[in-house]
């Protein structure tokens, strides 16, 4: 599957979870809640990934991701009003750490579902 297939995929996701659930839980209850609907959806999805993070091949750190789709795609979920610059950021230095090519930033927000998509280094999927 291509990332633009299964980014689509995700967002179809997202966007039945805000139908259902809408605004106001926290981002926990989304990312239960999405979870069930990519495995729906014939997905597989892991929360809460542990990864490290290296400097000069030390660990200097660690942190877990929200949710990565098929091994490839890492979720950022917020519940927040608007998506700010620094949950972007945040985005781009987990794809940084995990050398994963492609990210989405999913915001469960008071007016829909807002996303942002990063892309590392994209690679083209078999």
């Amino acid at each position: 599957m291509k990332y633009e297939d299964l980014s689509r995929k995700i967002i179809g996701c997202a966007y039945q979870v805000h139908n259902k659930m809408g605004f106001g839980f926290l981002e926990s209850v989304y990312e239960k809640c999405l979870l069930i609907e990519l495995e729906k959806s014939g997905l597989v999805a892991k929360a809460q990934c542990p990864i490290t993070v290296y400097y000069d091949n030390q660990v200097v750190g660690d942190f877990a991701a929200d949710v990565i789709v098929e091994d490839v795609i890492i979720l950022e979920l917020k519940s927040v009003r608007q998506i700010a610059k620094a949950h972007e950021v945040q985005l781009v230095n987990y794809l940084t750490a995990t050398g994963k090519d492609v990210g989405l930033l999913i915001n469960f927000a008071e007016n829909g579902v807002e996303i942002k998509r990063k892309v590392r280094e994209l690679v083209t999927m078999n």
